[in-house]
């Protein structure tokens, strides 16, 4: 497999090499790193090209690097099944730079897109219904920011005496608390089977 994925990264450069910026072949897949002005191009490309065939439009993810000037990475996955090969295409993007949509290369790449939004905020141009699709229309931020607070912004239940759904901020019900990870029992002043191994 790896000769084939090496003689696919050989031909890629040949062909089309201004499109892609570097190619690394990790974890039995070729990944290529590309630019998002020539994403377009490139998919368009690797899916219709006789030596490549990349038809099945696999998952779209987003990465979250803070650290980073240009924070996310917006990673594709598609599938040859002619030539019966996987490959990844990998586009850093900044907190506030768009991306173009595939969904005119892949329609299958429509809900994709729209999670990454939702759950990281990055944008998509050209997508024909950027909006929330797993978080509720009311909710603020993108849960998987790595700067998320862990307890949300907002709680969501159901209220029995106003029969609707009611948002609250989030409200923990008790202080923070020093845990002893070496017993699973706290507050006691009796000692519990087994625990006598754990302070001795």
């Amino acid at each position: 497999m790896s000769d084939a994925l090496k003689d696919l990264s050989d031909y890629l450069g040949e062909i089309r090499g201004n499109l892609i910026e570097s190619s690394e072949i990790a974890y039995g897949e070729l990944t290529l790193i590309a630019q998002p002005a020539n994403l377009i191009e490139l998919m368009t490309f690797l899916r219709d090209d006789a030596q490549c065939q990349f038809v099945n439009f696999i998952d779209c993810c987003g990465v979250d690097w803070p650290g980073r000037a240009e924070r996310f990475d917006v990673v594709y996955h598609l599938l040859s099944p002619r030539q019966n090969i996987r490959i990844r295409v990998k586009v850093a993007t900044a907190e506030d730079a768009p991306v173009p949509s595939l969904t005119a290369v892949y329609p299958g790449a429509d809900w994709f897109e729209r999670e990454a939004y939702d759950l990281y905020g990055i944008l998509f141009t050209g997508h024909p219904d950027l909006r929330r699709i797993l978080t509720d229309y009311g909710f603020e931020g993108h849960p998987l920011r790595k700067d998320f607070p862990l307890t949300g912004f907002v709680e969501v239940r159901y209220d029995d005496e106003v029969k609707r759904v009611v948002y609250e901020p989030v409200e923990l019900k008790q202080e923070f608390r020093n845990f002893d990870f070496l017993s699973p029992w706290e507050g006691t002043d009796y000692v519990l089977p087994g625990d006598e191994k754990a302070k001795g």
